[in-house]
């Protein structure tokens, strides 16, 4: 009989605290900020934040998860919304999610391609939904017929790097100018 040890009191603590102090630092500094400063700022040492989080992209993909279940719930119901009105609303929310932090957006496309990526599954889920919502923009003709999955990603990509390196009103300028682009009636 094998049974499941919940972790003790002040392992969870750690944990919990590392990752405080981690969405502190990431949103202060950026994704690079130091893990040493980390575990210092959560007063543990670097080898208890390694001992929860044994890379930068694990602590990343931990502190992600639940932002990353509710973008996913709402790419779910956006599928069921009117095509272009979805699209935008997706594309919008995935940008926002993506500039949580300086230097996300780059981890985030880097994490597509790399399989062991501890982000690579997140990736890979917020790519699906895009091109979902570009196939039912195509077929109900709201869409250009060569607009692609592809496309959104590179949209929210760059869009997130507008938001963090230039403005926010920037990053919305070039959704709002790029989904015109990939509009039905735009000229290819």
């Amino acid at each position: 009989m094998t049974t499941t040890r919940r972790p003790r009191a002040d392992a969870r603590r750690n944990y919990e605290r590392l990752l405080a102090e981690a969405d502190a630092a990431f949103r202060e500094q950026g994704v690079e900020s130091s893990l040493e400063g980390v575990a210092r700022r959560a007063g543990v040492a670097i080898g208890t934040l390694y001992g929860h989080f044994p890379s930068r992209r694990a602590l990343i993909g931990a502190l992600l998860r639940d932002r990353n279940a509710a973008l996913f719930e709402l790419g779910e119901r956006l599928l069921t919304g009117p095509a272009p009105d979805a699209l935008a609303a997706w594309v919008r929310a995935a940008t926002a999610h993506a500039a949580t932090y300086r230097g996300l957006a780059a981890l985030i496309a880097g994490g597509l391609d790399d399989e062991a990526s501890e982000l690579h599954a997140s990736c890979v889920r917020m790519a699906e939904i895009g091109e979902l919502l570009v196939a039912r923009g195509r077929e109900s003709g709201a869409l250009r017929a060569d607009a692609s999955g592809a496309d959104v990603t590179a949209l929210t990509s760059a869009a997130a790097w507008l938001h963090e390196q230039v403005s926010p009103a920037a990053a919305d300028r070039h959704i709002t100018v790029t989904l015109d682009g990939l509009a039905a009636t735009a000229s290819p």
